[in-house]
């Protein structure tokens, strides 16, 4: 088959990584497809752009929510200067404008694997309680405030510490009244209304990584346990599990709102009870996990795009270790210099 032209963004793999370094990895692992890894970049300092191995050219990008037309003329601008056959998207801020775009994008002769806007939307936290009623799911106790007088409702009938989230986006830790109206006006600033309060509930952090075909079917799913994490949240070390109930919980959101394209649910485990704590409409920074036990997602979606044979089967095995590492890498400041003057090396 020809080689197919993947752009893949999130490639910042620093102390806060995003998932692009491990989405390219897994597309390069499939010994039945040709591809040719092209990252996009927002910051010439993104190491992605100088791991050569895994990312075959990189390209910088103009923030997709400051000018849309100016990013659409950039992903026009390197289909036809270089190639680009599939956009596979890895971070938030990036979701609203691809989901919106569909359609411009497709006429660039581009494909994307992705929900529609109102897919998207639904998933947000503040939706959380209805999804959660919708496919059988426990939620922490949950309030969605536009107010300072909602917020002091809230905290007083959650009862401290809760958790104050953005819609989308961000999530603090509040363990006075106080701390929650800073988190609040924080938000409020950045994202904008409604803000949530969710109260915290205790167990094991347990993890799903997915791919829905957008027809109500997986394309597979790889669950975890995290069993390290850094001081930002972000996984160092876990373990694959086969939770049937949380097994469950992600089948059923995909099946009834026939998602299209990654997620990662987060839920809390304790004993029997799953709580939901939210869906990430993406990749995860672990998702090369799913493809080290045998589960290549971001494969099977370029897969599923040019119908290709998908594996016969999505099963892995449990007990399977994951472990994060830091790394150096050495290399000619004309790499540098090239990406800052000309945008692309």
């Amino acid at each position: 088959m020809a080689e197919i032209y993947v752009g893949i963004s999130g490639i910042n793999a620093v102390d806060n990584p995003g998932p692009g370094v491990g989405v390219a990895r897994s597309l390069h692992e499939d010994p039945d497809l040709k591809v040719h890894v092209v990252g996009l970049a927002y910051d010439t300092q993104e190491p992605g752009i100088y791991m050569d191995w895994v990312i075959n050219k990189a390209f910088i990008m103009p923030y997709p929510s400051a000018d849309a037309e100016a990013y659409l003329q950039r992903l026009h601008y390197i289909k036809h200067s270089y190639g680009l056959d599939v956009v596979l998207p890895c971070l938030d801020a990036e979701l609203p404008f691809f989901t919106k775009y569909q359609h411009e994008i497709a006429a660039l002769g581009i494909r994307t694997f992705l929900p529609t806007l109102d897919q998207f939307n639904l998933r947000g936290k503040d939706r959380l309680a209805d999804i959660a009623e919708a496919i059988q799911v426990s939620i922490p106790p949950t309030k969605v405030v536009t107010s300072l007088a909602e917020l002091h409702r809230a905290v007083e009938r959650i009862g401290l510490p809760v958790m104050v989230k953005g819609a989308f986006y961000k999530a603090y830790k509040a363990y006075t009244y106080q701390e929650a109206v800073a988190h609040y006006h924080k938000l409020v600033a950045e994202w904008g209304y409604p803000v949530i309060v969710q109260g915290m509930v205790f167990g094991e952090e347990m993890n799903v990584v997915a791919v829905g075909d957008g027809q109500g079917e997986l394309l597979g799913q790889v669950g975890i346990k995290k069993m390290w994490i850094t001081s930002l949240g972000k996984i160092w070390t876990g373990v694959t599990i086969k939770n049937e109930r949380m097994r469950d919980v992600t089948a059923n959101f995909i099946r009834r709102y026939r998602w299209k394209g990654p997620l990662e649910m987060e839920c809390m485990v304790d004993g029997d009870t799953v709580y939901l704590i939210e869906i990430n409409p993406r990749f995860p920074a672990w998702s090369y996990f799913a493809t080290g036990v045998g589960v290549n997602l971001p494969a099977n979606i370029i897969r599923k795009i040019y119908q290709l044979p998908l594996p016969a089967t999505f099963d892995y095995d449990p007990g399977k270790l994951y472990i994060r590492y830091t790394d150096e890498l050495v290399t000619d400041m004309q790499m540098f210099q090239k990406i800052t003057t000309q945008g692309e090396n």
